[in-house]
């Protein structure tokens, strides 16, 4: 994933389509944490572009066979970023969020480790979110103005 015209293009097109408030994305941040591992070149690249896209998704000069222009974005909420600015209490529904990545076979294989547990991984950042709110279990967003 390369951030340039085509990922806006195709960044817009759903913005315009599902006509959002808010866009959630993934840490696009070079690191997980200040000296944690390299993140993901299209998790940064996704990132990067998702400000652009928005405005983009506004411009009815631009992507016009995209549909109608859509600038009812107001945030763009960055999750799992080293830099939090807001959180959302998960405690009630947190099980089915494990419950839509164990649904995601192929990525889960793909990760190369037989013990990985969907149920520890995700426990793990949202207990550390919890308390910030004041809950058990809580995902952490930065939360960027469109």
């Amino acid at each position: 994933m390369i951030n340039g015209v085509d990922l806006r293009r195709d960044l817009a097109a759903a913005i315009r389509r599902h006509r959002p408030d808010v866009v959630i994305a993934s840490n696009y941040r070079q690191r997980w944490g200040d000296t944690g591992p390299w993140n993901h070149v299209d998790h940064r690249e996704l990132g990067a572009a998702l400000p652009d896209a928005v405005r983009d998704a506004a411009n009815r000069w631009l992507f016009t066979d995209q549909g109608e222009p859509w600038n009812g974005v107001k945030w763009i909420a960055y999750g799992s970023s080293t830099a939090p600015t807001h959180a959302v209490d998960v405690t009630d529904t947190f099980d089915r969020g494990v419950a839509s990545l164990e649904c995601h076979r192929t990525y889960l294989d793909a990760l190369g480790d037989p013990d990985f547990d969907p149920d520890a991984f995700l426990r793990g950042a949202a207990s550390s979110a919890g308390p910030l709110l004041g809950v058990d279990l809580a995902v952490a967003f930065e939360l960027v103005p469109a």
